[in-house]
């Protein structure tokens, strides 16, 4: 029987000696019948052990891409990803806190290192760590990532994608009409912000005075910022020729709209209400609820945030408290699989769908996948690297092209479903960097990290 892992060689032997709670199932070929009948076939395996945890990042402009491989004792190896943008650093102080657990106890590793995440990008070690757990546990278990969530809803993930900016309304919408006719996206995104009409006096009110370390760290409301009704007509003349170009059948999405107070995206929301947009993203940050909600309540064009958010409580405010008509978690910052996971499943009650916002290589991606595709209130999936040529090289074992006319099969395979292409990833690594080079550096940090006396 081929498989789709080298590193599988152990795995039958792994599973003759655990038999990996799959009773009466054919596991690696072989009916449970052939197993020893002193086996238990409600365990896990028992003795299985992390023993080591190691990176290799991929520059994918203008983003850098930590992978993570977390092996075992036993031959089986498990991938994930850091959050683009995010230092591996993050994932590699990990290290010593989850080696010698096993791997297969993913929800009591995952409160074990759930405290070292934060919002954003901090968060990027315990999501890249929680997703090769699942794909560890989907290799050992002989199944996919979907399956141990509960089973999928759809076996393929819509996806939508940025568009590059123009600041000709003409060759924008032209742009987005290849979108839509050649890629075959059925979800558009348009990134529309104040920086494409501000260079045309009396478009947008703003203080001489800002730096760029005022637009990084401070929020967009205590920036003084606003836009002219001279501004909103010429940000309108995008989005009507977009329209134009592509007609309202077809959902379209708007991003970045720019560093405004709450009674400019109000305007703006009000303004773009004929064109009928599915959401306007991350108009404030996220954690102004009260903000949020009087936007919401305000604006006819529905608001989506969440990519930033780290763990369920965050999501869970915005959506008891209707702040918004859409939630939009980042799985490699939200929590992981599991996490974004319940995060579906919560809004769900609360009446509020869910896409999801990701930016990396195919490791992460096929998480998002096998989230989506458990998930009810799913809408869909971003992709930032559809004009990225080599992006689906990076992987082997799964169908390409990855995005195919807008939309991802899910794969059956074990675990994530995928393996590395080693050329391809070498290939694209970060200068100065190697590939899952030995990390002994990281093997004794050691803290005392309860977080009560």
């Amino acid at each position: 029987m081929s498989t789709p892992d080298r590193h599988f060689i152990d795995r039958r032997g792994i599973l003759k000696s655990s038999a990996a709670a799959l009773g009466g199932a054919f596991i690696a070929g072989e009916p449970a019948e052939a197993y020893p009948k002193n086996v238990n076939t409600n365990s896990s395996p028992s003795e299985l052990k992390i023993t080591d945890l190691r990176v290799a990042t991929v520059v994918k402009a203008p983003f850098s891409c930590p992978i993570i491989r977390i092996d075992t004792n036993q031959g089986v190896y498990g991938l994930g990803e850091v959050r683009d943008g995010a230092s591996p650093t993050y994932a590699l102080m990990l290290k010593s806190r989850i080696a010698g657990e096993n791997p297969l106890e993913i929800d009591r590793i995952f409160r074990k290192i759930k405290q070292f995440g934060g919002h954003a990008r901090q968060a990027g070690g315990v999501c890249a760590i929680e997703m090769a757990l699942w794909d560890i546990a989907g290799k050992v278990y002989n199944a996919p990532v979907y399956a141990m969530l509960g089973g999928k809803f759809r076996d393929k993930i819509r996806v939508y994608a940025d568009t590059t900016e123009s600041k000709d309304p003409r060759i924008y919408a032209q742009r987005m009409k290849e979108r839509k006719e050649v890629k075959g996206l059925t979800w558009l995104k348009m990134d529309l912000g104040v920086d494409l009409v501000s260079d045309k006096p009396g478009t947008v009110t703003v203080r001489s005075d800002l730096t760029k370390w005022d637009m990084d760290s401070i929020p967009h409301p205590l920036l003084g910022m606003e836009v002219t009704d001279k501004g909103i007509a010429l940000l309108e003349e995008f989005v009507a020729a977009v329209r134009e170009a592509v007609g309202l059948d077809v959902p379209l999405s708007m991003d970045h709209l720019g560093h405004l107070g709450v009674k400019s995206i109000i305007r703006l929301g009000k303004a773009y209400e004929k064109y009928n947009l599915s959401w306007i993203e991350d108009v404030i940050p996220w954690m102004y609820t009260d903000l949020l909600k009087q936007i919401t309540a305000e604006s006819p064009t529905p608001i989506l945030t969440g990519e930033d958010i780290y763990l369920k409580e965050g999501f869970q405010v915005l959506c008891e408290n209707h702040a918004v008509g859409k939630i939009h978690p980042d799985l490699a910052t939200s929590g992981g699989i599991l996490e974004t996971h319940k995060i579906g499943d919560m809004a769900w009650e609360y009446g509020v769908p869910m896409a999801m916002h990701f930016a990396g290589t195919p490791v992460s991606c096929m998480a998002n996948v096998h989230c989506a595709a458990s998930t009810l209130n799913f809408l869909a999936l971003e992709n930032h690297s559809l004009d990225v040529p080599w992006w689906d090289s990076l992987v082997e074992g799964v169908e390409k092209p990855i995005v195919n006319l807008g939309w991802i099969t899910v794969p059956a395979k074990p675990g994530l479903g995928l393996t590395l292409n080693e050329d391809a990833v070498r290939e694209h690594l970060m200068p100065g960097t190697g590939y899952f080079e030995p990390t002994t550096q990281w093997d004794n940090e050691r803290s005392w990290d309860r977080l009560w006396s």
